[in-house]
């Protein structure tokens, strides 16, 4: 008996050395996190009141949070770690409870934080009225320095709340400009602006009409191939312009720098594509992808409501793939869904067609949804929605919405 019991002892001194090894690991590591989180707090509360910075200092939080959040995987994703989850299955190791629940709390937050914070880039996409936003969410991140994740949580709830009130009641006062004509019959030809009636009610459209005949649509893109992190982008005026275009519009989603859940894969997009020097890119991403895509060739135009029926024909002068199809066949193809975003208003970027006449444009304050009502009142035939919110920009000798964030890719009119 004597001899098991020093085994036993001897496993569990094993296991004590274990316990001692990660708690210093994970220990550390959640002290490395709580330094982060604290240094980057001090470092917007401290410009707070320099109302100039506001923007600029909200982007540098961004990348360090996109830092963060890597540097936090890797924590989360050591082998130290999954020792860890193993062993919190032994009753004995209840010691380590206290640090997995400080870990999940600090991940909870964090999370929160994150989603928040791009919830707010997206408004002030929109408005610059967001001062006292701003001191919110330093506030959240302050409590979230301090380790006390109950006021953090509950400042971030808080500060979700106010952005969605303000993003309503941006929508409730918007209101489309006395000179802004009604005309539900969309130009031959160049720039319009224009009231739309539907039976959604009253829309306000900035689009660009090209036709086929003599103009050629094309796709660029910033890179030259498939870019997984760090990939180059540009404005929507230095597309139209080094492609001698006369119109242009921003192109698919894409995971945009100053978004912390996008750290690792910045502005990449994972959607097909070819440009006019005929490179396709995500091609292996999207053998099976379901979303559509509009193919532009030489006095043609065509939509396919599946990516996956499209081949790699490098004939047309452009391919891209978004999603949702708005408009296909004449019929509305898209109603809604359960997705907040495309249920919020906003201004949504689109291209459709009527025959050979191409359109790029912009819907103003609508949900995803009405565009395409919208898009079924202009009489156009096909139609695909394209990335919004902090990216929207069309441009017609100069930028009609926008100028927008910089883009990996953008759809050009040019002429022949």
């Amino acid at each position: 008996m004597s001899g098991l019991l020093r085994k036993s002892r001897l496993r569990w001194d094993r296991h004590v050395w274990v316990i001692g090894g990660l708690l210093i690991i994970l220990g550390s590591g959640a002290y490395f996190f709580q330094d982060k989180v604290a240094r980057l707090t001090a470092a917007l509360t401290s410009t707070a009141g320099e109302k100039d910075k506001n923007v600029e200092d909200l982007q540098k939080i961004g990348a360090e949070l996109a830092q963060l959040r890597g540097e936090y995987e890797n924590l989360k994703n050591t082998d130290q770690n999954k020792r860890n989850k193993q062993l919190e299955t032994d009753m004995r190791l209840a010691v380590l409870f206290p640090l997995r629940t400080d870990i999940k709390a600090i991940e909870s937050a964090y999370d929160k934080a994150v989603a928040t914070y791009e919830d707010l880039l997206d408004l002030k996409s929109k408005t610059a009225k967001t001062g006292e936003l701003d001191k919110l969410f330093s506030l959240s991140l302050k409590q979230l320095a301090d380790r006390n994740y109950a006021s953090a949580s509950a400042s971030l709830a808080s500060l979700a709340s106010q952005i969605s009130a303000e993003e309503t009641k941006l929508a409730t006062t918007f209101s489309i400009p006395a000179n802004v004509v009604q005309s539900n019959t969309v130009p031959g030809a160049g720039y319009s602006r224009q009231k739309v009636n539907t039976d959604a009610g009253e829309f306000m459209v900035s689009l660009i009409a090209g036709d086929l005949g003599s103009t050629r649509v094309l796709v660029d893109t910033a890179s030259d191939s498939d870019c997984i992190n760090n990939c180059p982008v540009l404005s929507l005026a230095t597309y139209v312009s080094r492609n001698g275009g006369f119109g242009g519009v921003n192109g698919s989603y894409f995971c945009p720098a100053s978004y912390p859940s996008c750290a690792g894969k910045t502005n990449t997009f994972d959607l097909l594509a070819m440009n006019h020097k005929k490179t396709y890119f995500n091609s292996g991403n999207n053998v099976y992808s379901s979303n559509p895509a509009v193919i532009f060739g030489d006095g043609y135009i065509r939509f396919v409501g599946a990516a996956s029926s499209w081949g790699r024909d490098t004939s047309p002068t452009g391919v891209l793939s978004n999603y949702p199809l708005l408009v296909s066949g004449g019929n509305v193809a898209f109603g809604g869904d359960d997705d907040p975003k495309k249920g919020s208003k906003g201004s949504r970027s689109f291209v459709g067609n009527r025959g050979n006449t191409v359109y790029i444009g912009v819907v103003h304050n609508a949900t995803v949804a009405e565009s395409t009502r919208v898009m079924k009142a202009l009489g156009m035939e096909n139609a695909l929605n394209l990335d919004n919110g902090g990216s929207t920009a069309l441009w017609s000798g100069g930028y009609k919405v926008g100028p927008g964030r910089d883009i990996p890719n953008a759809i050009v009119m040019v002429r022949k």
